[in-house]
């Protein structure tokens, strides 16, 4: 069971986030039909540690098998999503793999065809429509111990 509830009008979620990086690539995902970017990751369950989560997710959503090399950034996240205001405490992680997995064209994963999987190039994020926004700039230089971000809701 994930660790998320709602709270009168908003919804708290508590999620891993996963970035890896081949080619001067990150791997992103989206949902079919959103306009925006985001990076793969998923829900931290009752009693699973947030490093477990991000590896859980990589092998149920890609079959990837991954390790966390280091935490980046633990993001406070203010965001209205489906007419939903949304809490979301994140806890980033840098991966690594064993074999490479980056390709030229979009892909689905496991889970079949909800998420298009991409990976964008580093030097030109700037051109896409990521979510949190912070990703855009932060990426470009990653960080050398854990940082602390908060992303506010603009309307």
């Amino acid at each position: 069971m994930d660790v998320r509830f709602e709270a009168g009008e908003t919804r708290f979620n508590y999620r891993s986030v996963g970035i890896l990086i081949e080619e001067g690539h990150v791997l992103f995902h989206k949902q079919k039909g959103d306009p925006y970017w985001a990076l793969p990751g998923g829900g931290v369950e009752i009693g699973e540690k947030s490093e477990d989560t991000i590896i859980r997710e990589m092998k149920e959503e890609l079959g990837y098998e991954v390790e966390v090399i280091q935490s980046l950034w633990i993001t406070e996240n203010f965001f209205i999503y489906n007419h939903k205001n949304y809490h979301e405490l994140g806890f980033y992680f840098l991966l690594q793999t064993e074999q490479p997995y980056f390709q030229n064209e979009p892909f689905h994963g496991l889970e079949g065809e909800r998420l298009i999987y991409q990976w964008l190039p580093i030097e030109k994020l700037e051109n896409f429509s990521l979510q949190p926004s912070f990703l855009s700039r932060h990426l470009q230089e990653i960080p050398d111990q854990i940082e602390h971000v908060i992303v506010e809701m603009h309307e």
